[in-house]
């Protein structure tokens, strides 16, 4: 990447390039860039962005899940997780599926993450 230089120190207390530029330290900083993969991010929007439209013909806000779904929003989350969980074995396995390998983990994700994010805001975080 321009403008970033790989040669720098890292002692802990302060980050020192070789442009002499200086930076705090990364130690203990959680490393997004790392730790996630933009195609899959991109991947994952654009499978929510086509389904934001409701059967009724309706478009949802994009954040429409964190609305949770109900008293029995971890049942929701659990039998809609599980079943796209069946697509991707079925079609890993080489069998017909209902869905794609990529609608099927879009799915996955998307069920896990609207089960952590409930499970994390009755935690108070």
């Amino acid at each position: 990447m321009t403008g970033v230089s790989k040669m720098s120190q890292d002692n802990k207390v302060i980050r020192k390039f070789e442009t002499g530029a200086t930076r705090d330290t990364s130690t203990g900083k959680l490393d997004y860039e790392a730790f996630l993969s933009p195609i899959v991010l991109k991947a994952y929007a654009e499978y929510l962005n086509k389904h934001r439209v409701a059967s009724d013909g309706s478009l949802r806000e994009g954040d429409n899940w964190q609305k949770l779904f109900g008293e029995k929003h971890y049942d929701v989350c659990m039998k809609s997780l599980m079943r796209h969980t069946m697509d991707l074995w079925l079609a890993h396995r080489g069998h017909v599926a209902g869905q794609s390998v990529d609608d099927s983990l879009a799915a996955i994700i998307f069920n896990a993450m609207a089960y952590w994010y409930k499970l994390l805001k009755e935690r108070g975080l």
